[in-house]
C-alpha cells in the first residue's frame, strides 16, 4: 500500500509527541501510546516518510521498548505505519488506490450518519460550531495547517453525532490515513480553504434540521475533495 520516500529532516514532531506524554500515566498501555501517534498523524505533525526512532520515542514517551513496539504493531495493522526490513519504522506514503478506497468509506460512513440524524439537541452541535469557528479564525491568520486540523475535527465530531463507539473508532483511523493523503498537495491553503464555507453551510443545515439535504451536500463535498486530491496525485506522477 505504501511507496518508499525519504524521511523528512524536521524532527519537530518528536517534541509534540513528548508534550503528549506529559498527559498520560507512564504505565499506559500500547493502545494509549498508539493513540498519541495516531493523533499526531491526524493533526498533520507526523508526515509521510518520517522515520520513527525507537530510542528517541522511548525516551520522549517514557515507556518501555516492548510497549513502543506493540504500539508500532497496532499502527502497522491500521496502515498508519510501515516496517521496512533492515531500515526501521516509517509513516507511509499512500497511493491513489488508497485515496479512492478511503473516500468510498468516508461517503458510506459520514453520509449515512447525517442522513440518519433526527431532532438533534442544539448542544450536540457545539463541538462542530467550535471547529468551524476555529477554521475561520485560523484562515484569517493564514494558518492553513490549523485550518486542516479543525476540518479533521469537524468531520470526527460530525460522525460522533451517531453516538456509536465502533463508528468513532473506525473514523479515527480513517481520518489519520486521510491526513497522510493531504500532504500530496503542496499548498495547504489550496486544499483546505474551499471547505471552510462548506463546513459552515453543513452546520447551518444541521442546525435547521435539514438532515437529508445535509447528507446530499456532504456527498457532493466529499466527491469534490476526492477529485482535487486525485488531480494532485496525477500531477505529481
Amino acid at each position: 500500500m505504501a511507496s518508499e520516500i525519504g524521511p523528512p529532516a524536521d524532527q519537530s514532531w518528536l517534541r509534540a509527541v513528548a508534550d503528549d506524554a506529559a498527559h498520560f500515566d507512564r504505565s499506559s498501555s500500547a493502545e494509549r501510546v498508539a493513540d498519541v501517534l495516531r493523533r499526531r498523524i491526524t493533526d498533520g505533525v507526523l508526515r509521510p516518510g518520517t522515520q520513527l526512532s525507537e530510542e528517541s520515542l522511548k525516551d520522549a514517551l517514557q515507556v518501555s521498548r516492548n510497549t513502543l513496539r506493540e504500539a508500532f504493531r497496532l499502527l502497522t495493522h491500521e496502515g498508519l505505519l510501515v516496517h521496512r526490513m533492515h531500515r526501521g519504522v516509517f509513516v507511509p506514503d499512500l497511493t491513489e488506490d488508497d485515496l479512492l478506497d478511503l473516500y468510498r468509506l468516508r461517503r458510506v460512513l459520514e453520509c449515512d450518519v447525517v442522513r440518519g440524524l433526527a431532532d438533534l439537541d442544539p448542544a450536540q452541535l457545539e463541538p462542530l460550531r467550535a471547529d468551524v469557528e476555529a477554521a475561520e479564525s485560523a484562515a484569517v491568520e493564514e494558518d492553513w495547517i490549523s485550518v486542516g486540523t479543525a476540518n479533521m475535527r469537524f468531520h470526527r465530531h460530525l460522525v460522533g453525532l451517531a453516538g456509536s463507539t465502533r463508528i468513532n473508532e473506525i473514523t479515527g483511523r480513517l481520518l489519520a490515513e486521510l491526513r497522510l493523503l493531504f500532504h500530496v498537495i503542496a499548498t495547504p491553503r489550496a486544499l483546505h480553504e474551499p471547505y471552510i464555507a462548506r463546513n459552515r453551510s453543513l452546520l447551518e443545515l444541521l442546525e435547521t434540521g435539514q438532515y437529508a439535504r445535509a447528507a446530499d451536500d456532504l456527498n457532493a463535498y466529499l466527491l469534490d475533495s476526492q477529485a482535487a486530491l486525485l488531480e494532485a496525485f496525477r500531477a505529481r506522477a
